[in-house]
C-alpha cells in the first residue's frame, strides 16, 4: 500500500499565504470544483437543478453566486467544501440524472483569495478585468500571464483567483509581482 502525502497546488503541505501592503494573497485548499452542463433540450432543467444544489438562483453570464459561478452558456461550476475522501461530485451526479452532464474539476484548477483594499490597482497589472467596476456577485473568464482563469469577485475587497493547478507557481509569481508593483 502507498502512503501518499497530499500537496497543496503550490508543492507544500500547507496552503501558503503572502502578505504585501494590505493585501493578503491566500492558497485554498478546502474547497472543489464540478461543473455542470446542461444536455441539449434540458437547459431549463439545469438551471433549476444549479439552484436546487446551491439554494440560490443559478448564476447570469459573468455572475457568481454562493457557492456556483457561470462559465459559459448553460454551464456553471459549483463550489464545494472538500471533507476527506469524499467525492464532490457524487450528490450532484445522483440530482442530475439526464439533464446535465457532471464533471468534478477539483484537481484541475488552484485557487488564490485576494483580500483588502485597493485590489483594482493588482489586478489592473495583471488582466483587462475592470474590477474597479465590480461591486460583489462578478466572474468573468480572463487571462493572467498567459494563463486562461476565473476572477470571482466576491466582494470589492475579496476576489477569487482561479488558474490551472499546473502552473500553480507561475501565477502565484504574477500576483505577487503585481501586488509588489501596485503597492
Amino acid at each position: 500500500m502507498h502512503d501518499l502525502i497530499a500537496i497543496t497546488p503550490l508543492g507544500q503541505h500547507t496552503p501558503r499565504t503572502d502578505n504585501h501592503a494590505g493585501i493578503t494573497m491566500a492558497e485554498i485548499v478546502d474547497s472543489g470544483l464540478v461543473s455542470v452542463t446542461a444536455r441539449l433540450g434540458h437547459e431549463k432543467a439545469a438551471v433549476d437543478l444549479v439552484a436546487s444544489i446551491t439554494g440560490q438562483k443559478a448564476p447570469a453570464p459573468a455572475q457568481a453566486t454562493k457557492g456556483a459561478f457561470w462559465i459559459g452558456p448553460d454551464q456553471w461550476m459549483i463550489e464545494v467544501p472538500l471533507a476527506g475522501d469524499d467525492d464532490p461530485a457524487r450528490d450532484i451526479v445522483a440530482k442530475a440524472k439526464d439533464i446535465a452532464s457532471i464533471t468534478d474539476q477539483s484537481e484541475a484548477w488552484c485557487r488564490f483569495d485576494l483580500t483588502g483594499d485597493r485590489l483594482a490597482d493588482v489586478f489592473e497589472r495583471l488582466c483587462n478585468a475592470d474590477l474597479r467596476r465590480f461591486e460583489g456577485g462578478e466572474a468573468v473568464r480572463t487571462s493572467i500571464e498567459h494563463l486562461g482563469c476565473f476572477l470571482i469577485c466576491r466582494t470589492p475587497q475579496h476576489v477569487s483567483v482561479l488558474g490551472p493547478r499546473s502552473s500553480a507557481g507561475s501565477l502565484h509569481h504574477a500576483i505577487l509581482t503585481a501586488m509588489r508593483s501596485a503597492l
